[in-house]
Parts: structure tokens; C-alpha cells; sequence
């Protein structure tokens, strides 16, 4: 069986169903219908006998996908579509729910560029690869947005503060330290991608295998992390109870890599950072994905409200003078208990749980 849209590609090899995001001139950045397509050959193969396993895969050398299209985004925004945007992030959330909860293994290649809202989708696999060339980041806050498709989720997983500080920040984290933190479970060879499919073919075929520790054993290949070195500074300056004072901590600090780290979080959106902050801390507490892409949707539609979005892509993007005119110049101006306020527990607004019969996911 193969099924084609115009920029997923989807088939059936001997028992592996294979979607491939195919958009790598835009490094595979995500649209509706991509979402779409996607979503659709899940449901497809969630009763289909003949298909024992899901991999996700991105088209290019470039990387695995950069997320949504921000340029999209923008217009959206610009025509006064705030609602149907909010639409078109519920989709990928829904597909971000439902591939966490797939009754098949699911396995996504993390490869290169895998940021974003591409990154939340293939975190949420059952098994997480990466390669030398990976790297991994919600870097939303740059362009006055948040961590959202679960990105708040797995940020919290993350040993320590390490989490806080990639979500302030937006930096982006290597093969090395995606495993050593959690963020991915192992790394193959750059060119063993076509290697590793045949194994998931052939490990699915037996009965009682662990497909993850099968893989790991037969193609997993060390890295080092660069990261972990500085998770003292890390740990000290993101307890912190606000930006505004991760940053104090981070000007006090004596390593240098402190005050670069709070120089690239000041040229990010206050609002941003300081939502994206409290999204992370109560995922870490719950630790549920249903919550956290709730939270993340309220989120979205707060900061989407306010001018930064479209400003953060217009400096990043569009004019490219990487000089964003906040709404909000300084932490210490964010009002932090509207926002807390803002994300507190409502109602099941997604409906992100739904049962896989027909009509749910």
C-alpha cells in the first residue's frame, strides 16, 4: 500500500508503516495538511495487522522538520485569524496526543534540524533516535512564543533546571546531550537511518522483543555531552522563582557561559519567557501529556494576544533586523500572576483524549 500526499509521503514496507515529512525546502515545516496527512495514516494503521510499527522520518539532509511555519503563522495573525491558528495548533497537538498513545511502536528519527513543533511530535514516539548532526530545540520564545506541542513536557523531564534554561534561552541541544538528558533515547551512525528500518521490520516480527533496547543494542553509537559540564551554574540560577531573578542569579554568577545565557534570554520576549517558565515547572509537576498540551493551548492563545508574536517574526524572519520591539521590555515588568492565573485548570477544551473509534482520533 502506498499513499501520497504532496508533501508527506507515506507506504508499507514488510510490515513498517514509513511517513515522511517532504517539504525540505522548507526544512519540512509543518502545514495543516501535512498535519492532516499524517494524522490520517495513523488512524489508517491503528487496526491494520499488516503494519507492526510506525517510523517517522523527514525528507532532506537538512533535519527531521524546523516545526510550523512561522511565515504562516504571521499571516494568520496579521489577517485577524487568531482562532482558526488556535484550529490549526489544536491539530498538531491532537497528532502530538495520539502518537504518544498509539498502540504500536512508533519510532522517530530525530535528525538534524528538529525544533519546534516538529520536535514536540517526535518526542512524543514510544522510541527516539537521533544522529550526529541532530539538534534539538523549542526555541519559541526568540520570536515572543511559547513552548507548546508537548515541548513544556519533555523540557520538564530534563534532569535539574536544564529544562529552564533551553526554554529561556532557545538554545539548542546536541546528540550527546538530547540522550544525556532525556530529550531522545539513544544515537545511530549518520548514515545507518535505512539500517535501523530494517531492524524495526525484522525486531517487530519477534514475539516479546524490546524494540528500543534492540535497536540501542544493534546501532547505538556514544556521544558525548557538552551541556552537563555546567549544570552547577544551570541548577543554581534556574531555581530562581521568576525570569527576573533567573537573571540576577545568572549576572551573578562567575561563569561566563552564565552571562551569555542571560544575554540571549534579554533579547527574547519577556512574556514569552516568563510563560514559557511556568509552563515548564507545572508540566515537571504533573508530568501528564494531556495537561501540559492543554496548558500549552491556553498559553498560545495569551500570547498571541499580544503584539509579539507577529514582531518576533517579523525581526527574525521577515525584515531580519533581529531587533523585536517587545510589548513588555523587562522581566521585572511581566505581570507573573496573570499568567499563572491564566494557566490554571479548565475544562477539556481539546478533547485530546478520545477513545481511537471512529470519530476520535
Amino acid at each position: 500500500m502506498s499513499i501520497h500526499s504532496e508533501q508527506v509521503d507515506v507506504s508499507v514496507h514488510q510490515g513498517l508503516g514509513l511517513i515522511r515529512l517532504n517539504r525540505p525546502d522548507k526544512l519540512n515545516a509543518l502545514m495543516p495538511d501535512m498535519v492532516e496527512a499524517v494524522h490520517s495514516s495513523l488512524r489508517a494503521w491503528r487496526y491494520n495487522g499488516d503494519v507492526k510499527a510506525i517510523a517517522l522520518l523527514g525528507e532532506g539532509p537538512r533535519g527531521f522538520s524546523a516545526g510550523g511555519d512561522l511565515q504562516n503563522f504571521r499571516r494568520a495573525l496579521l489577517a485577524g485569524e487568531a482562532e482558526q491558528m488556535l484550529g490549526i495548533l489544536a491539530a498538531e497537538f491532537e497528532l502530538a496526543a495520539a502518537v504518544q498513545t498509539y498502540p504500536k511502536p512508533v519510532v522517530s528519527f530525530m535528525t538534524g534540524v528538529t525544533m519546534g513543533a516538529g520536535f514536540g511530535i517526535a518526542s512524543a514516539a514510544s522510541v527516539r533516535i537521533v544522529t550526529p548532526d541532530s539538534r534539538l530545540a523549542m526555541p519559541e520564545v526568540r520570536v515572543g512564543y511559547v513552548p507548546d506541542v508537548g515541548g513544556s513536557l519533555w523540557l520538564g523531564r530534563a534532569p535539574g533546571r536544564i529544562g529552564e534554561h533551553l526554554a529561556l534561552t532557545g538554545d539548542a541541544v546536541g546528540a550527546g546531550d538530547a540522550v544525556e538528558f532525556g530529550l531522545a533515547d539513544f544515537c545511530i551512525e549518520q548514515d545507518a537511518v535505512e539500517e535501523v528500518l530494517s531492524s524495526i521490520a525484522d525486531l517487530c516480527a519477534l514475539p516479546g522483543q524490546d524494540l528500543a533496547m534492540g535497536l540501542q543494542i544493534m546501532h547505538g553509537v556514544p556521544q558525548r555531552s557538552e551541556l552537563n559540564v555546567q549544570r552547577a551554574w544551570i541548577d543554581e540560577a534556574y531555581a530562581g522563582s521568576d525570569v527576573a531573578e533567573i537573571l540576577a542569579r545568572l549576572d551573578a554568577s562567575p561563569w561566563p557561559a552564565a552571562a551569555e545565557a542571560a544575554e540571549r534570554i534579554r533579547a527574547n520576549s519577556p512574556i514569552a519567557c516568563e510563560t514559557a517558565l511556568q509552563l515548564v515547572r507545572e508540566s515537571r509537576a504533573e508530568d501528564e501529556l494531556r495537561g501540559a498540551l492543554e496548558r500549552e493551548h491556553r498559553a498560545a492563545s495569551y500570547v498571541m494576544d499580544t503584539p509579539d508574536v507577529v514582531e518576533g517574526i517579523r525581526a527574525l524572519l521577515v525584515d531580519k533586523d533581529k531587533a523585536p520591539r517587545w510589548s513588555v521590555p523587562r522581566a521585572a515588568d511581566v505581570d507573573t500572576d496573570r499568567i499563572a492565573r491564566m494557566l490554571e485548570p479548565q475544562d477539556d477544551e481539546l478533547g485530546l483524549w478520545d477513545d481511537g473509534e471512529e470519530g476520535g482520533w
